[in-house]
């Protein structure tokens, strides 16, 4: 049971850790999400919120062979992704590489609900 909860944290994990790579440039950023960020503020703004998901998924990475920490990253990694996914439908009208971005965390959350449900609802007598 443990292997599959670090299992599916892991996959939780590399998917809120890859947008990282958007510290380096604003150009990383407009490329993975099909967005012109126009100025520096933007830019900065974007390029924190890399850094920010970098910090979430390094967490929840550890959090994977961690247990002790694990509630705490399947709280926080939740709440972001089913944010996301709520502020995506709520919303409407975005592009196709954010429609990518929102699959990815639908697939997530389905490995976030598996890890939860294995770790708190199925007793293994």
């Amino acid at each position: 049971m443990g292997k599959a909860i670090t299992f599916c944290l892991v996959v939780v994990g590399l998917i809120n850790f890859m947008p990282v790579i958007g510290v380096i440039s604003a150009q990383k950023l407009e490329s993975a999400y099909s967005v012109a960020i126009t100025g520096n503020d933007l830019a900065i703004l974007m390029r924190h919120r890399a850094l920010m998901f970098g910090i979430l998924g390094a967490f929840i990475l550890y959090a994977a062979f961690n247990p002790l920490y694990q509630p705490a990253a399947m709280i926080i990694g939740g709440a972001s992704m089913f944010g996301f996914a709520i502020l995506v439908l709520a919303s409407g009208g975005y592009n196709e590489a954010i429609g990518k971005v929102f699959v990815v965390d639908i697939v997530g959350i389905v490995f976030l609900v598996v890890a939860v449900i294995l770790k708190y609802l199925v007793k293994v007598s």
